[in-house]
């Protein structure tokens, strides 16, 4: 991934980001507040980092944690828990079929983001959009989540 450009963010465009994030997930998005905004501009992606770490990105206009965020900051909303057996799958960047999830937050909405976590421990794999609503994933058949960002990609792996 090529680094186009390094800028951090005003104050007034970081509280922006910050309510908007919290409209969404919570409260717990506002520890983030203290820290040091830079957004990142790469031939892939637009990051948002706080303080050195790629914790948020933009999905076209959207922004939403990556799955270092996610796992960093601890989101309790937006989630899709998978068994097991779909935890090698999804951590190499499959899409989410409906029979490998277990549970998912009822408020979920087809096309919206969400957060790939396994069933265990609760730790986050991917970060996706839905193609379905949260009470209907968890059923026989049918692709459930399109996988965007995962565990091991470049994203994960982006060192600055």
């Amino acid at each position: 991934m090529k680094i186009k450009s390094r800028v951090q963010l005003r104050k007034s465009t970081k509280n922006k980001l910050l309510n908007e994030l919290v409209s969404t997930f919570g409260d717990e998005i506002k520890k983030l507040s203290d820290s040091k905004f830079e957004c990142v501009k790469t031939d892939k992606y637009s990051i948002i980092m706080v303080d050195n770490n790629p914790l948020l990105f933009f999905i076209g206009d959207e922004i939403f944690p990556t799955v270092r965020g996610a796992l960093e900051i601890n989101l309790n909303s937006n989630n899709v828990y998978v068994d097991s057996g779909a935890v090698k799958f999804v951590s190499k960047g499959a899409d989410v079929m409906s029979p490998g999830i277990v549970k998912s937050d009822p408020n979920i909405k087809k096309g919206d983001l969400v957060i790939i976590k396994e069933e265990n421990h609760g730790k986050p794999l991917a970060v996706g959009r839905a193609m379905m609503d949260g009470e209907e994933m968890t059923g026989e058949s049918g692709k459930a989540v399109q996988s965007i960002h995962y565990v091991g990609d470049e994203l994960w792996n982006l060192s600055i």
